[in-house]
């Protein structure tokens, strides 16, 4: 097949948000059309009206543009074959269904919810899979024209011809084969008059003219359906890849209940696009050398089916923050700056103000996600909390009390203009801690820690020099006085 033939389609349902398995799935689609050269559709799957979420196609697109990905057809682009929206596509399916009825390879079911439940408890019970008995299959023509004339509610289900070997040719599996005797009657059509998703696609596959059906390893049991109807319609088939499961960590099977599998919650908790699509991407395909780092265009020059694994990928969330922070080490301070701004309180905003872009800059080393970085500059600019008693009782000396009566004159004495210029700053809290610490005796840990009491009540946290740059004058010498009064009222007390 020519490169400019080959056509792949991302076909979701509108049922509510984007699952991380169906980004694989719309990824690996995209990155195989675009290496051939080819075209990637987007198809809106919403004949299941009872579970479609209002705004969910709004949103994939929004979701799709973040990540990079542009589509070639379908709702909003437009193209030759549309329309995209299988809900406008009703009288396609029910001509098509029409086609199949008449030929004697769809028949219509009359048979309510509560006998077809009743039947599959007897079969399961009997330890038999679950199959429509093929009862309605029996009816003759005129019974079933009878039926539908006086209105009563039924389905058309294909009529799956017996004792036929049906082959399906995967790029990733090879050859897989099917007993006709374990493929079911499938309903075509729903008694509302929509199609199942077993006649859409197909039909919009064909109509769509796609070359190549890239989908979850969970539609591979219903992939012989679909070849007998391409077959009953006499198309030619399309070619057939099913991806790898994605699993938990545990190796359980990734599902919609599993945790944070959207989509949206990667993007609100900062995760960036071009890190989501770099994880996702490696997610069953292996690249031909042992690199981990790719963008959208390396990823479209690297692809290929060949290199999809058979068995499942594990979802490890702990390799996608390794990935996120490593592309967020590639952004300047400037762009962090900006990309984190909406996430700070506007109270830290206020706060830091013209000294947001050094605390990036001081507090960004090991970030794996906007919102952690966002997190810990918002909680570094509000009020100090609980101090730790061990910390403070550094302070209840006689010593102590002197050193930092000492050491705050020196800081309130360095010139405004020092102020801005964080290196000279941090020089200067160095020279003026080593000095105030030798007048009394102080040196090493014993110097850090008693300052760092003074200044945050916590034996942890940034490097003091650096902290003050953040905090700025006033709410520097804001807190050494602080510290200050309490350690002159411990030795007095």
């Amino acid at each position: 097949m020519t490169a400019s033939l080959i056509r792949t389609r991302y076909a979701p349902s509108p049922t509510g948000y984007l699952h991380v398995g169906g980004l694989r799935t719309a990824l690996y689609n995209y990155l195989f059309a675009k290496k051939a050269g080819g075209k990637i559709i987007l198809r809106v799957e919403d004949t299941d009206r009872t579970r479609l979420v209002e705004d969910a196609v709004p949103n994939f697109i929004d979701i799709f543009n973040w990540l990079g990905i542009e589509f070639d057809e379908g709702p909003r682009i437009g193209g030759e074959y549309g329309p995209y929206v299988q809900s406008e596509r009703l009288e396609l399916y029910r001509e098509h269904l029409r086609q199949l009825a008449d030929q004697g390879l769809a028949y219509p079911c009359f048979c309510s919810a509560e006998r077809l439940q009743q039947m599959r408890d007897t079969q399961i019970k009997s330890g038999q899979p679950p199959m429509y008995d093929r009862a309605c299959r029996n009816l003759s023509a005129e019974e079933s024209a009878r039926r539908i004339a006086q209105g009563e509610a039924h389905v058309w289900r294909m009529a799956v011809p017996d004792k036929q070997l049906v082959e399906v040719q995967d790029l990733i599996r090879g050859d897989v084969s099917f007993e006709s005797s374990t493929i079911d009657d499938q309903v075509l059509l729903k008694s509302d008059g929509y199609p199942t998703y077993h006649l859409a696609n197909v039909i919009d596959d064909h109509r769509m003219k796609i070359s190549h059906v890239i989908r979850g390893e969970e539609w591979l049991p219903s992939t012989p359906k679909h070849v007998l109807l391409y077959k009953f319609f006499n198309w030619d088939l399309p070619r057939f890849a099913h991806l790898p499961l994605l699993l938990n960590p545990d190796r359980s099977k990734m599902s919609k209940r599993s945790g944070d599998v959207a989509v949206e919650d990667y993007r609100r908790k900062g995760t960036l696009p071009d890190a989501l699509i770099n994880f996702v991407a490696l997610l069953g395909w292996h690249p031909s050398d042992d690199r981990e780092i790719f963008s959208l265009a390396e990823l479209v020059s690297e692809f290929s089916l060949e290199r999809v694994n058979k068995a499942g990928a594990v979802f490890d969330t702990t390799k996608l923050a390794w990935m996120n922070a490593e592309y967020i080490k590639r952004e300047s301070d400037e762009e962090l700056t900006s990309h984190i701004l909406p996430l700070i309180s506007e109270s830290a905003k206020s706060e830091l103000s013209e000294r947001l872009e050094f605390t990036v800059a001081t507090l960004r080393g090991g970030t794996e996600a906007y919102q952690s970085l966002a997190d810990r500059i918002s909680e570094l600019a509000a009020p100090l909390g609980e101090t730790d008693a061990e910390m403070m009782a550094l302070l209840e000396s006689a010593e102590a009390a002197s050193f930092l009566k000492e050491f705050t004159a020196g800081i309130e004495a360095i010139p405004a203009d020092t102020w801005n210029r964080f290196e000279n700053l941090a020089d200067s809290f160095k020279e003026l801690a080593k000095a105030s610490g030798k007048s009394y005796g102080m040196k090493g840990k014993t110097l850090w820690m008693t300052l760092r009491a003074a200044l945050t009540g916590q034996p942890h946290g940034p490097e003091l020099p650096k902290l003050i740059g953040i905090w700025g004058r006033a709410r520097t010498l804001q807190q050494l006085n602080t510290a200050v009064h309490y350690a002159s009222q411990a030795i007095s007390e």
